[in-house]
């Protein structure tokens, strides 16, 4: 018989606060109980905490693809999917849309605190003072055949860093050895990406400029033309903002929990970031607004009847998905969509471009939106059906879809490496199994098999 009831608990260890009062739960399982502590979030989350159950019981927990496991205690990110709130150190992502910019959010989330003017402009100063790459990483990129996917090459090239910066691989770094390390990861890797780009469409490597800012460089490296040049569009710029904000950092995901993983091993964080690219690079994870697109190009050459799709997505029996809708943790509208949709419809109409795929999209958004079945199961679009809408209109190839949501989700990757390498309780990562292979058998020689 198992049995888990709650009651109120006083701390009694000195790592406790004093004169706090804790609830605990008691598990029963036959003859025996264990006393498991559960710990409160400051957004009043619980977590029943079962470290201490195999080395006192002999029991593990099974829980397939943690979805139900706090894997950590972390101050970054707040979300509560049910009420559609995210907040990254407890600021909300409308706010920070609205009053922001990504290279302020991204020191917000790695420092804890929004920057000074002064903070803020070195942290600048060293963004721009490590862009450029070292020669021989450049000659990377001729050896990776034009047709290879841009992550491929994009978490190979994260990791070839780590070559040439050895004096970063220490395992205890000091405060200024970090902060040198991050702007290194945050200027090279947007470098990285460019070429990236310019190499699988024939293109000479673009460098950055000192008199632009981080998204300015970025849009100047990927479409400068040595006929036509390239003129930063403001309505571009501020797209492109928008979205690396809204993938700056989505709590414990996939990739961030593999980013974490991979560090707490000790592993540098060259080696975590790009384990964190490949975790991304999956069409479950940041492929998806990748998928969207393809999934309207397969509507369009099917003749553009977006309805019918929309009929096939409701029938249980057919396997056809609606890509872009519904979210695995938000149950009520995702946040980002609202604030991306707008931009999206902004920009589409400033660009004023002529794309049937595009219109697909708007119709699809547009029907599923006022359909009773989709309204009731709260499928609504979320960020991935509009940041593919917008990474189409400003030219980006879908295959690069999934490279920039890397440079957005950068700053989040660093945090929570930064967040754990400082922890003085870090763990390395070792998760249980539950076996259910052959017992023990008697190995049988080949000449008798």
């Amino acid at each position: 018989m198992t049995s888990l009831r709650n009651r109120d608990m006083h701390r009694t260890k000195a790592d406790r606060p004093k004169g706090k009062q804790v609830k605990s739960a008691t598990l029963t399982i036959g003859d025996s109980s264990y006393d498991l502590l559960i710990h409160e979030g400051t957004e009043h989350e619980t977590a029943l905490d079962i470290s201490r159950l195999r080395a006192d019981g002999g029991l593990v927990t099974l829980d397939p693809g943690f979805a139900n496991t706090g894997a950590c205690m972390s101050a970054i990110t707040y979300i509560d999917g049910e009420r559609g709130i995210l907040r990254h150190r407890g600021y909300s992502i409308e706010d920070l849309c609205v009053k922001s910019n990504f290279v302020e959010v991204a020191y917000l989330l790695i420092y804890g605190e929004l920057p000074t003017s002064d903070e803020l402009c070195e942290f600048r100063q060293g963004i721009g003072d490590s862009a450029l790459l070292h020669d021989n990483m450049q000659s990377f990129f001729k050896g990776y055949p034009m047709q290879a996917h841009p992550m491929a090459v994009l978490s190979a090239m994260v990791c070839s860093l780590s070559a040439y910066h050895p004096e970063l691989l220490e395992q205890d770094l000091s405060e200024s050895d970090q902060r040198e390390m991050i702007v290194n990861l945050l200027a090279k890797v947007r470098v990285i990406a460019a070429f990236a780009y310019r190499h699988a469409v024939g293109a000479a490597f673009t460098y950055p400029r000192k008199d632009l800012d981080y998204i300015g460089n970025f849009l100047h490296m990927m479409f400068w033309h040595p006929t036509d040049g390239y003129e930063v569009d403001p309505a571009v710029h501020r797209a492109l903002d928008l979205l690396f904000i809204l993938h700056a950092d989505h709590e414990q995901n996939c990739s961030t929990s593999t980013v974490r993983m991979v560090g707490s091993s000790k592993a540098n964080l060259f080696a975590a970031i790009s384990s964190g690219i490949c975790a991304l690079w999956g069409p479950l994870h940041g492929g998806a607004n990748q998928a969207v697109i393809e999934m309207l190009g397969a509507i369009e050459r099917d003749g553009g009847d977006f309805k019918k799709y929309l009929a096939k997505a409701k029938d249980k029996n057919d396997p056809f998905r609606l890509m872009g809708f519904g979210h695995r943790v938000y149950k009520n509208y995702d946040p980002r969509a609202r604030i991306i949709k707008r931009a999206c419809d902004d920009l589409l109409e400033t660009l004023d471009i002529d794309d049937a795929t595009l219109d697909i999209a708007k119709g699809l958004e547009e029907a599923a939106l006022a359909d009773s079945y989709f309204v009731e199961r709260k499928l609504f679009p979320n960020v991935d059906f509009y940041s593919g809408l917008i990474y189409r209109a400003l030219g980006i190839p879908s295959d690069m879809f999934t490279v920039m949501f890397a440079l957005g989700r950068l700053p989040g990757w660093i945090a929570h490496w930064r967040e754990l390498v400082n922890d003085p309780k870090m763990r390395i990562s070792r998760p249980r199994q539950i076996y259910i292979g052959e017992q023990h058998r008697e190995f049988i020689s080949i000449e008798d098999r």
